[in-house]
């Protein structure tokens, strides 16, 4: 009987699992439709100047740089292809960069964030 019992607990445990998903509670693991193809990276796992940035623009500012806020124009053809104001970027610091540095955070109008440490020449797709 006892070998009974701990075969059904184990196929209930089994059960539990696939009813439930393998990740851990509260925990998505699946990117949104819109970073469809592109690497990803949690917010948490940003440098902490992009962190600083992205609660910036939550804030709606102020912002450090005169060219935050400003249109991004997608030339690079990197991003999904969007009518013209859909995107914009913000400068993420530099620590010991004499200027703006290389990195951006892009976000679109449809809530997506785009993080760039390379000046727009790849793009990771944030999770937030």
């Amino acid at each position: 009987m006892p070998l009974r019992r701990t075969l059904v607990l184990r196929l209930l445990a089994c059960l539990l699992v696939l009813l439930t998903g393998c990740s851990p509670a509260g925990e998505d693991t699946a990117a949104p439709a819109w970073a469809e193809g592109m690497p990803t990276v949690r917010e948490a796992d940003l440098p902490g100047e992009a962190r600083d940035t992205l609660d910036l623009i939550d804030a709606g500012g102020p912002f450090p740089y005169e060219r935050d806020g400003a249109v991004f124009g997608n030339f690079e053809g990197l991003l999904p292809r969007r009518q013209r104001g859909y995107y914009h970027e913000y400068t993420v610091r530099t620590p010991g960069s004499p200027d703006r540095g290389a990195r951006r955070i892009v976000t679109g109008r449809g809530g997506e964030t785009y993080y760039t440490d390379d000046h727009y020449a790849s793009f990771t797709a944030v999770l937030r």
